[in-house]
Order: C-alpha cells, then sequence, then structure tokens
C-alpha cells in the first residue's frame, strides 16, 4: 500500500508543479548539470540514498524547484524520511502559496504516513482555500492520486466558487460513471440539458458512452418519461425521450414521442417519417407501418405524403417477404398497391424506388423476371434521373442476371457502377456483388482481393459484410488450399439467392455427408436451418439449430443459432414460453453478442414487461 502512495505522491508532485505553477517553474527551475542528472539517474535505479544525498546538495531553492522536487521526494519516501519529505514540500509551499496542487502532495506523505486524519484534515484545506482558476489542476491532481472522491469534491467546490450548478458537469459526469453512481450521472446530464438546451447533442453523447446497462437505460426512461409529462411544452426533454427509445429499439414508445414532436414544431411528418423508417431498418415492421400510415393520412398533400406511400408498401413488403411461408397472394396485392402508387404519384425519379421494388418482387419472390427486367430498363431511362438512381438501378438489374446465371452480364453491369461510383456506399456496393459473384464462381481469390479493400469500407455492414465473407474464405481454404468443400458450398449459397430453396436443402444434405467434420459444418447447419424455416419446417429447424448449440465446438455461431431458435418459438410457434427461456440463455451465456440488446427486449416483452 506504501509503495502504492508513494507512486501517487510522485504522479501528483509533478503533475502539480507542471501544471499550476509551469510559468514558476520557467522562471526558477536551474540549470540541468551533471549532478541533478546523475541524481535522477540514481533515483529511476532505485538507489535512494544515493540520490537523496545528492539532491540534498543542492541549493535550497533547487531542491524545490518544479524539476527537481518530485525526484527528491521519491528519493525521500524510498528511505522512508517522512519528516524530510514534509519538509520539502512546506518549503516549496512557503515559495509558491498559489501552488495549490502542492497540497494535495503534502497529504499524501501523511497518507504513506498511515496517517489518514491528517491527510483528510490537509486535503480538506486545500479545497476550502481554492480559487476558480485552481480547481481543475488540484482535481487532476487529486484524480492522478486515485482519490476519486476528493476529485469529485474538488470539481463540487469549484461550482460553488462559479455560482452555477451546471459548472463542471462533464467531469462530473464522467466520475460518477466510473464509480457506478447512475443516479448522479442521470442529475447531472439532466440538469445540464434542463438549463441550456443546446446541450443536447452533448449530453446524448455522454450518456451514450456512459450508461451502458439495461437497467441504467430503464432509470433513465422512467425519469424522462416523468419530466414530459411534468414539461410538455419543454421539447428537449422529448427529443431525449425520442434518442433513448430508439436507442433501446422501443419504436412503439418513439413514435408517440416523434408526433408530438412533429405537431409541435410543425415538422409535416418529418420526425415520424424518420422513426418509421429505422424501425423498417430494424425489422420492426408493425412500428414502421404504423408510421408510414401515420404520415400518409395526417400529412397528405404534404412534402413528406409521397415517401410515406412509397415506404409503407415497401416496409409491407418487407413484412410479407419475411413471415414463412411466403404469402403469393399476399405479394400479388403488393403489386397492386405498387402500381397504385405509380398511378397517384407518376412515374418519375422520385417514384424510382418503386419500380425498383417492384421490379425485385416480380424477379426473386413471382420468378417473373423479363417484366422486372423491363421496369429497370425503365428507371435507367428516365429523364434527368440522377446518376445515384440509375446506377441503383443496375445493380438491381445485374442481380437479376445473376438470377438467370449470367454472370459475364452481371459484372459488368457490377464494374460500371463501381468505376462511376468510386469510394462511395453505392460503388463499394457494387464491389461487394462482384466479389459475392466470384465467391459463387468459386474464385476465392479475385473475391478476397476485392474483399481486403472492402474491409476499410466506411460504409460499417458492407465493411462487415465483407469481413464475413473473407474470413469464410480464409478459414476454408487454410488447409483446403484448393477450397473444394467451399466450391460446394458457394454453389449452393447462390442457389438460395436464387430462391431455389428445394436445390439448396438438397445440396446442404450432400455437403454435409461427404464433408463431415469440416470446418464449414457449423456454417452448413446454420444456413439448412434457415432455409428450413423458410419452407415452414419449424421442427427440422429447431433440431438443426440444437446440433450447432450443443455442440461446444461450434461456439463461433452458438448465439447466432439461440437467436433464431427464440425468434422460430416466438414467430412462427408461438411458444412464449420457450422463446422467453432461449432469449434469457442468450443474454446470460453470450453477454457480448449482437444479439443481446434485441433479445432482452423481446424477452421483456414476452414477460409483460411495461415498455
Amino acid at each position: 500500500m506504501k509503495n502504492q502512495l508513494r507512486g501517487m505522491i510522485r504522479r501528483a508532485g509533478l503533475l502539480a508543479l507542471l501544471t499550476a505553477a509551469a510559468p514558476a517553474a520557467r522562471a526558477q527551475a536551474p540549470a540541468e548539470d551533471s549532478s541533478i542528472q546523475l541524481a535522477r539517474e540514481y533515483e529511476r535505479k532505485g538507489e535512494h540514498e544515493k540520490a537523496a544525498y545528492l539532491f540534498g546538495r543542492l541549493r535550497t531553492d533547487e531542491q524545490t524547484a518544479p524539476n527537481v522536487l518530485p525526484d527528491y521526494l521519491a528519493a525521500l519516501q524510498g528511505l522512508k524520511r517522512t519528516k524530510d519529505a514534509e519538509k520539502l514540500v512546506k518549503r516549496a509551499i512557503k515559495q509558491r502559496p498559489q501552488d495549490q496542487p502542492l497540497g494535495v502532495t503534502l497529504g499524501l506523505i501523511s497518507a504513506t504516513a498511515g496517517d489518514s486524519a491528517a491527510a483528510g484534515k490537509q486535503w480538506e484545506r486545500v479545497v476550502q482555500q481554492l480559487n476558480p482558476d485552481q480547481v481543475v489542476p488540484v482535481a487532476t491532481s487529486f484524480q492522478q492520486a486515485n482519490l476519486p472522491a476528493w476529485t469529485t469534491r474538488t470539481y463540487l467546490r469549484g461550482r460553488q466558487l462559479a455560482g452555477n450548478e451546471t459548472e463542471y458537469a462533464p467531469q462530473l459526469i464522467q466520475l460518477y460513471t466510473r464509480q457506478g453512481q447512475t443516479d448522479k450521472v442521470l442529475v447531472e446530464t439532466l440538469r445540464l440539458v434542463r438549463d441550456d438546451e443546446q446541450q443536447l447533442p452533448f449530453v446524448r453523447n455522454m450518456l451514450q458512452n456512459n450508461l451502458q446497462d439495461e437497467a441504467a437505460f430503464a432509470t433513465l426512461e422512467k425519469e424522462l418519461l416523468t419530466l414530459v409529462q411534468r414539461n410538455p411544452d419543454r421539447a428537449v426533454y422529448s427529443e431525449l425521450l425520442l434518442w433513448l427509445q430508439v436507442q433501446r429499439r422501443d419504436f412503439t414508445g418513439a413514435l408517440v414521442q416523434a408526433k408530438a414532436l412533429d405537431r409541435r414544431a410543425r415538422t409535416q411528418g418529418r420526425r415520424v417519417l424518420e422513426v418509421a423508417e429505422i424501425a423498417r431498418r430494424n425489422k420492426d415492421y408493425e412500428s414502421a407501418i404504423e408510421g408510414f400510415e401515420y404520415v400518409t393520412r395526417e400529412y397528405a398533400g404534404q412534402p413528406f405524403y409521397a415517401l410515406a406511400r412509397q415506404r409503407l408498401v415497401q416496409a409491407r413488403e418487407d413484412q410479407v417477404r419475411t413471415t414463412y411461408p411466403v404469402n403469393q397472394a399476399q405479394l400479388r396485392g403488393l403489386l397492386k398497391e405498387y402500381e397504385q402508387v405509380l398511378t397517384d404519384l407518376g412515374r418519375t425519379p422520385e417514384t424510382a424506388p418503386v419500380l425498383r421494388s417492384m421490379a425485385a418482387l416480380l424477379a426473386f419472390q413471382l420468378g417473373e423476371q423479363a417484366p422486372a427486367m423491363k421496369l429497370l430498363e425503365e428507371v435507367i431511362a428516365l429523364p434527368r434521373a440522377s446518376s445515384d438512381v440509375v446506377d441503383q438501378a443496375k445493380i438491381d438489374l445485374a442481380d437479376i442476371y445473376v438470377l438467370r446465371a449470367e454472370p459475364w452480364e452481371a459484372t459488368l453491369l457490377y464494374s460500371q457502377v463501381e468505376k462511376s461510383h468510386k469510394d462511395t456506399p453505392l460503388g463499394y456496393d457494387a464491389k461487394l456483388r462482384n466479389a459475392r459473384l466470384s465467391y459463387f464462381a468459386g474464385d476465392f481469390k479475385l473475391a478476397k482481393s476485392h474483399l481486403d479493400i472492402l474491409k476499410q469500407a466506411t460504409t460499417r455492414e458492407i465493411a462487415n459484410d465483407a469481413m464475413q465473407l473473407s474470413l469464410l474464405i480464409t478459414d476454408n481454404t487454410a488447409q483446403d488450399t484448393a477450397g473444394v468443400a467451399l466450391r460446394d458450398y458457394a454453389t449452393i449459397e447462390q442457389l438460395v439467392f436464387q430462391n431455389k430453396l428445394p436445390e439448396a436443402l438438397r445440396g446442404l444434405d450432400a455437403l454435409l455427408v461427404k464433408y463431415s467434420g469440416h470446418a464449414l459444418q457449423d456454417e452448413a447447419w446454420y444456413l439448412k436451418a434457415q432455409l428450413l424455416r423458410r419452407t415452414s419446417d419449424y421442427a427440422g429447424a429447431l433440431s438443426t439449430l440444437e446440433r450447432i448449440t450443443s455442440n461446444p465446438k461450434y461456439d463461433v455461431l452458438s448465439d447466432d443459432a439461440l437467436f433464431l431458435a427464440a425468434s422460430i418459438q416466438q414467430e412462427n410457434l408461438q411458444d412464449r414460453e420457450k422463446a422467453q427461456q432461449l432469449y434469457q440463455q442468450l443474454i446470460t451465456k453470450y453477454p457480448g453478442s449482437i444479439y443481446v440488446a434485441e433479445a432482452r427486449k423481446r424477452f421483456r416483452q414476452l414477460r409483460g414487461d411495461a415498455l
């Protein structure tokens, strides 16, 4: 303990001298003569006696100079010459009475000697004698000495001196966070945003970085709900609550706040549209549909109406396509909805996403490739269409060529987009699809050359997809350099892309027999489970997933398998109890999984918690 405190003294003393007393340091620092250098070298080696002797031969003012005092003090502490150490620091304080951080060092000497009462009295004296300019250096000295309680008291004293109850809020928030004092973190952040609404971005950032566990977010949400009810005219609380609910993926609650903000600010449905789109991207289609319907109903003829109409049908399509088995009659109904949107809004660059969605629906879900290609060619030929609109349609058209097993036509279009949108998300997307095309063809070297570039992409989703495919190739060609098994697996993945599920399932069964024990086995089981779910064989999907979760060597995919199994129990079999068990197992066993936040939310919903 004493060695630790001695180190604290040295750090605190050095900091005190280099921060608060920088001008004095320049005025009083002795020349770096050979005796000082030699003494410092002895102290560095732990030869305290020799160091103390040489330091003791210096003039009195040199001994207390900022570039000498820390090392001399450390030497005296190493020799347990506590009284001499105290005298040395007191001389320095007498010479520089405004250098309050030296008082922190003096208290540390008492603490090292085991006199905690004297240390406390000394530190209390330092805090009470502060002036505004000394707050930060003294607090920093306490922090360097690992004394968080005294660091906090210093900032609170500084707040008193400033006469402002939000002074030093950022520093206090950090301190309370490190000490796990969530209630005080919330008090500080909410007080900050109460007094200055311009601090909202900073407060959101602080909360994002500092509140990590679910209990803390739940406490904040409860407090914000109370503040919103008590202060209906303060938009800042609704803004913060909206942000929090989006973070927690509580899109139902977020929509309530977005509607209130739209009404208050008269933003014509923009906030609701934003939340609904986030919900759609997070696959909460019910909330997305509710939001888009609200905008089309309440803001007909307003600037965001047309976009809401388009996204409403897209959200419904997403919901239909991910509800197994896919209902073909509903898909046909969606086509009619798209056609009605085009009738109402016209065929323009702004409604190009509708034409693209119709094309994807026809080609990939209904097997009608020719009319799909015609729609995309119509988009490409649209007058005044932006290059983004045209190139997005080219990517879609290339996907259909992959579907038709015409890779040369596909890669030509992908490459055109890569060239015209170099170093942009759209260009990265085209490069990723080109890499996937090379992967399907079994040209793993070429695929990996694309993927290695994409791993640095600025778009996180593309970078992650590139990383996953690159790892799949690397892991399965390390020993099998020819990638024989991986070629078979890539062929199966191409069948899945082409929506040929029965053929893909037969291919997986053959692969699992042919390459029993291969590194690809866990990937094959997981893909098979996904396909069985899509074909409504839920029992088969669950038993397949159990092969992963019950085998320790498949640990990399175990959290994926658990989440998929829980989703099947919840969404397809409506077995709430079993789903709860699986979500709880995932949360407990894999706390670092990317699925934990969603699993926790679903678990709470199934348990009946008020969200």
